[in-house]
């Protein structure tokens, strides 16, 4: 409860004025203060009144690309059953402020308000709760009261379709790679025999039941395996704007697009983040770390990831990822994502090839196009994740 500036001098005009009454014996005086009194605890009383309101919210959609219109749609019901409720509200979208129309309301009624969430930096804005506001009519006290729950709107990194995706060393258990090479030890399907065909892949118990040779195929045993590393120190991406690194973004893009494209492919991939997520300081809501791995929820790994290292962690740091990578080998292919601040880290990712059989640098917001030190060494230089994905489908060599 918050008493306004008129209501502190009606306050102290009515102690005063009572007090010289009772002192110097003026009625007249002590009526005025006692009046004042009056005033002061009406406003009081007013204000304190809590009006039996329901908060109803809905996000359309509620996850949404970075840039995609999404609404919100807010409807405030008067439960009461005697008085009208004559309010002042406002919604809390992502830190602002947004009036919604609850001036007299009725009794059973509602009043609906649909605004815009905006959705031009990505993470997690959160819209709510209703703020309401309650005056006295002398504008002596007021107060406000939260209604309704907070309801989270997801912003994601805009994922560009990839039409090629790398098979690396490795190859597909059941076929979908189609590098993979028939003839292995793992059983896939039965066909029916041709000429060529070796004696001892007949399945002869299948053959003696349909009247006709049937032959096993086999697929070879190991699958192809994605690791992408996201750079996410604050030097690999040093030019902001209004706290926002263009470069970061577009490096999110083109994870989102990588693991999305791996996710529909049916390949394991892995995100991993240069700086750890205890390291990391969060410039807005939302974050991951680490190292994740993308399973079932695949379309949603490419949630949002606000987080630039403190501009103290440079090559350190990179080096301790890079070692770790180097003595795990999650996979076979990596393609790791950096900004103008990583040109000079090339050399280290091409160091990995003898882990990675096949490495992909893909730099952001470069100047001038980065050229590859090392043999082998793919490199993608794109201004954002739209020309990051026109370029990833011109590699013809892995």
């Amino acid at each position: 409860m918050g008493v306004t500036a008129r209501g502190v001098g009606l306050g102290v005009a009515a102690a005063a004025l009572l007090a010289a009454g009772f002192r110097f014996a003026y009625p007249e005086l002590a009526l005025l203060g006692a009046a004042g009194a009056t005033a002061g605890g009406y406003a009081l009383a007013v204000a304190a009144w809590r009006p039996r309101l329901s908060v109803v919210r809905r996000a359309e959609p509620d996850r949404v690309g970075r840039g995609e219109p999404a609404t919100m749609t807010v409807t405030v019901h008067n439960s009461g059953r005697l008085r009208s409720a004559n309010l002042v509200a406002e919604d809390r979208c992502g830190g602002l402020p947004v009036p919604v129309p609850v001036l007299r309301l009725r009794p059973g009624k509602d009043t609906t308000a649909r605004y815009d969430v905006p959705t031009t930096r990505r993470g997690v804005v959160p819209v709510g709760p209703l703020r309401v506001t309650r005056r006295d009519p002398l504008g002596l006290v007021s107060l406000s009261r939260p209604y309704g729950e907070t309801v989270p709107v997801w912003v994601h990194p805009r994922v560009h379709p990839l039409n090629v995706m790398p098979t690396g060393a490795g190859r597909s258990l059941d076929g979908r790679v189609d590098s993979v090479p028939h003839g292995s030890i793992t059983f896939d399907s039965l066909r029916e025999y041709v000429v060529g065909d070796e004696l001892r892949r007949v399945h002869w118990r299948t053959s003696a039941r349909v009247g006709e040779l049937m032959v096993r195929e086999n697929v070879d045993t190991s699958l192809p395996r994605l690791v992408v590393l996201l750079d996410n120190r604050a030097v690999a991406h040093p030019r902001r704007s209004a706290g926002l690194a263009e470069s970061f973004e577009s490096a999110c893009e083109a994870a989102a697009s990588v693991l999305t494209a791996a996710y529909r492919a049916d390949l394991p991939v892995v995100l991993v983040l240069v700086a750890p997520e205890e390291e990391a300081d969060a410039t807005s809501a939302g974050g991951t770390g680490g190292e994740q791995e993308v399973g079932a929820a695949g379309a949603a790994v490419a949630g949002p990831l606000d987080r630039l290292a403190a501009a103290e962690l440079g090559a350190d740091t990179l080096d301790a990822t890079l070692t770790r990578l180097r003595g795990d080998r999650l996979g076979d292919t990596l393609i790791a994502l950096t900004g103008p601040g990583g040109r000079a880290t090339l050399g280290r990712f091409g160091a990995l090839r003898g882990a990675y059989p096949s490495v992909v640098v893909g730099v952001f917001g470069a100047a001038e196009p980065a050229q590859s030190p090392t043999t082998g060494l793919v490199v993608i230089d794109a201004v954002d994740g739209a020309a990051f994905a026109a370029e990833w489908d011109r590699v013809r060599r892995w």
